[in-house]
Parts: C-alpha cells; structure tokens; sequence
C-alpha cells in the first residue's frame, strides 16, 4: 500500500470492515499472498484488480474464513477468523466464481434451502427469497427448475443467494467471469443497487471495465504483491496520461516501428499486435504519425483505462 492511499485509507471514518497488514498466504513452498496491507470502510465498494494468478482469490477466501492465514494479522467485522471464523461466516455472503447451485431445485427453493442454513426459518426465508428474486429480476422464473437458467440468470441468483442472510459484508469472486456484454452490464445494475443501499462489497476482477464501474477503490495485484492503490480515476492520473493512441500496423512490424514513434508520445509500449502511444492529446500524435508517411493498418485515439495502469506497472496486460 503506498502512502499516499494509506494516508486515504486512515481518514476515512466509517467503520472499518476488514483490515489485514502484512497478510501472506502459502501453499506448501509457493507463496500466493506476499505481505500485504488492505483496509476496507462499511459501504464501500472495494476491488483487487489483476491477472489470473495475481493472489486475488487466495486473498478472497482469507477474507471469507475458510483458508486460515499463514502469517500477518487479518480482522473481519472486528473478529479474528482463526478462532471467530464461524461468526464471521454467518456475516457475511459470498458469491463464489463457480456457481454451486443446485440444478435440482426450482429458483425459489434453492434460496430456501441456503436460507435455512442460516438457521431462517422456513416462513422468513420464503419471505427473503420472495424479495432477493424481485431485486434480482427473477421472480418470474420462481419455480423453473436451476438448468434452465440462462448463464446471466445463474449469476444473478447466485448473488441473490448470497444476501440470503442480509451480511455485513458481500464477497464477489469474478462476479461476470463467462458472461455476455448484455448479462455483465444486467449484474453490475444489481451490484450497483447494493452498493446504492449501503452494502459493503469487495470483488475481485480482472476486467478494468468491471472495476472502474463498480469500485470507489481499488489495489491492483501482481505475483502476490500490491503495486498500487487508489480511486480508479487516482490510479489512472498518477500512472498513466489522458489520452492514448493506439496504432496498428502489420504482423511483426511493431517493434521496428516504435523507435519512429517514441518522440510523439511521453511512453510507447509495444504489443504483439499494437503500438500505444501514451500522450495527452492523442490526436495531436495520430496526425503526426501520417505526417511522417506511416501508414498504420488502423488508428484509435481513447481515453485510458486502468488496464493502461497494469501495463504502466507490471508490463503486462490485465488479461495476459
């Protein structure tokens, strides 16, 4: 954590939900999670953003009580997981990246039957499955059997399950991972509804769309490692430029082109299949490149992004 963030962090003064400092998390000889110091506020919508194998889920499941700690401090809701880990299960609900519902039940009795693990009684967790399926748009699918649920409606109960026992506290481990544009942009909706009534969720991504639609903050994650932290427009300002053009010329051309290039922009970085030129008036470096007599196959001017951010950080795209 730089800093600067936590400086952020510690004037923030709503309660804090979750705080880990030096947290690590190892299986055997390799370490996942490498020291690291996370504080989460009630209310607020916080993300590990990063690649597969970045230490987000493994962090995930520290934060849900049921991987133990292998050093650091870690508290939850004010509880220790290691001796507490029950009550804080009871707190909190996870949406977990594979959906474990049952595909024998109808809609309405998968919420139910979860509902009744939390020791609800038949009657309130009808109640509560009555409302989740309301806020989740499924309340016309109530009795239609799991299967033959689309992959967005699955998704969408699946979080609705996961309020079941009205937590504290909402885990969501790549909540969209598989899904279709429309289905994503469906479930951010609902994600956003929470965050709007209060509801306190921590998600891992490594979709920055996701992130920066959903999160006020955010760390970003490399082998294990926090490399920054901050507001998603705080990380965009501090470690990339406004404006980015991106140029496309043919197969295996673009590292002999960017040295051509590399004047126009304050950094240019080379991809497999592009050159980004980071600069804060993209257009401005696109008529510059045609004045030189290059032709790119194609040309693009967008603002940044925070998978401009991972690659400024780690030199490797979000979804590498």
């Amino acid at each position: 954590m730089t800093s600067a963030s936590a400086d952020s962090s510690s004037l923030d003064p709503r309660p804090v939900m979750i705080e880990a400092v030096g947290l690590r998390k190892s299986y055997g000889a390799f370490e996942a999670v490498k020291g690291i110091d996370v504080a989460v506020h009630r209310g607020e919508a916080f993300g590990f953003l990063g690649p597969n194998g970045a230490g987000k889920s493994s962090t995930m499941r520290m934060i849900a009580a049921v991987s133990p700690v292998t050093s650091g401090s870690l508290t939850i809701l004010d509880m220790d997981p290691a001796t507490q880990g029950s009550e804080i299960r009871a707190r909190i609900g996870v949406c977990p990246q594979e959906d474990s519902l049952d595909n024998e039940l109808r809609v309405h009795e998968n919420l139910v039957v979860y509902g009744r693990y939390f020791g609800l009684s038949r009657k309130v967790a009808s109640e509560r499955a009555d409302e989740l399926l309301a806020f989740v748009q499924l309340t016309e699918r109530a009795k239609v059997p799991v299967e033959a649920l689309s992959g967005g409606m699955k998704r969408r109960l699946t979080i609705a399950r996961s309020l079941i026992n009205q937590p504290d506290l909402l885990l969501l481990d790549e909540p969209t991972t598989g899904l279709d544009p429309q289905a994503r942009h469906q479930l951010w909706d609902r994600l956003f509804r929470l965050k709007q009534q209060g509801v306190t969720l921590v998600l891992t991504t490594h979709y920055m769309d996701e992130a920066e639609q959903l999160c006020d903050r955010l760390v970003v994650m490399d082998h294990g490692l926090i490399v920054a932290e901050g507001s998603p427009p705080q990380l965009i300002a501090e470690h990339s430029t406004r404006e980015v053009t991106e140029l496309r010329f043919g197969v295996g051309e673009h590292e002999a082109m960017a040295p051509k290039v590399e004047d126009l922009a304050e950094r240019v970085e080379v991809l497999p299949d592009r050159l980004l030129l980071y600069t804060d008036d993209g257009e401005a470096s696109a008529a510059k490149v045609y004045e030189r007599g290059l032709e790119p196959l194609s040309s693009l001017v967008r603002r940044s992004t925070l998978e401009d951010v991972f690659l400024r950080l780690t030199g490797r795209s979000l979804i590498d």
